[in-house]
C-alpha cells in the first residue's frame, strides 16, 4: 500500500514538474526571441538609459516569474528523487523463505522513471534492474541561430545529464568551458533530459561566426 501511495504522489509530481518545464520553456523562448534580452541580459543601453526596444515591465514579470518556476521545478525534483529512492527500496521485497519478490506497483513506477531523468542499467549478475538517480545539473538557457549547438542538436530548455567528462559537482561553469576548449573539433558525448525523455547527442565545440565554441549558455540548476 506504502508504495502504491508513493508511485501515485510520484506520477503526479512527474505531471507538475512537466507543467512546469513547459511554461520555463515558454518564457525562455519569448525572452530569447531575436532582440529580446535572454534571461540575463541587461535592460539598459549603453548610456545607462532602459532599453526603449523592449517593454522592461513585461520582462521583469516574466524573469520573476521564471525564476519562482525554477524553485518550484527544484523542489519538485527533489521530491521525486526522494520517491525513487523509495521506491527503489522497496521493489525487492523479502518473503519469510528468504526469498525476493518485486511489487506491480514499483516495477511500473520504475518503468516510468526510466523515460523522465532516470537512467537504467542491468545487472551483470542477474536480470534485475538498478536504477540509478541521475539529475540533471545545467539548462540551455540562451542558444544562437546557426551556432554549433543548434547545428549538433542542443535545443532551448535542454537539461544537461552528462557534457563530456563532467557531470555533477563544483565549478560546473568552469569545468563546462574548460571540457569544450579541451575537445575543440572533437565530438563531445552529452546526455539530456528534453521534455522527460533522456536522449544522448554528440556536439563538437568549433569557431565559428558567433561567440563562444558553442553558442549557447548553461545556467547550473
Amino acid at each position: 500500500m506504502v508504495a502504491t501511495n508513493v508511485k501515485a504522489e510520484t506520477m503526479s509530481l512527474m505531471d507538475k514538474r512537466s507543467a512546469l518545464e513547459a511554461e520555463m520553456n515558454a518564457i525562455i523562448a519569448r525572452l530569447s526571441q531575436p532582440g529580446a534580452p535572454g534571461v540575463s541580459g541587461g535592460l539598459v543601453d549603453s548610456e545607462g538609459f532602459p532599453r526603449s526596444d523592449i517593454d522592461i515591465p513585461v520582462v521583469r514579470a516574466e524573469r520573476h516569474r521564471l525564476a519562482e518556476l525554477r524553485n518550484d521545478h527544484k523542489e519538485i525534483t527533489e521530491k521525486i528523487n526522494q520517491n525513487i529512492q523509495i521506491l527503489h527500496s522497496a521493489r525487492l521485497e523479502s518473503n519469510d523463505d528468504g526469498s525476493e519478490t518485486q511489487t506491480s506497483s514499483t516495477t511500473d513506477t520504475v518503468a516510468l522513471m526510466t523515460s523522465q531523468n532516470v537512467l537504467m542499467r542491468h545487472s551483470p549478475n542477474s536480470m534485475d534492474v538498478d536504477v540509478l538517480i541521475s539529475r540533471p545539473f545545467a539548462m540551455v538557457d540562451e542558444i544562437a541561430d546557426a551556432s554549433p549547438a543548434v547545428e549538433d542538436g542542443l535545443q532551448l530548455g535542454d537539461q544537461i545529464l552528462k557534457f563530456g567528462d563532467v557531470e555533477a559537482g563544483d565549478n560546473l561553469l568552469q569545468r563546462l568551458s574548460s571540457e569544450a576548449q579541451s575537445n575543440m573539433g572533437r565530438a563531445v558525448p552529452v546526455v539530456i533530459v528534453r521534455q522527460g525523455i533522456v536522449i544522448n547527442l554528440t556536439v563538437t565545440p568549433r569557431s565559428w561566426q558567433g561567440r563562444g565554441l558553442l553558442g549557447c549558455h548553461f545556467r547550473i540548476l
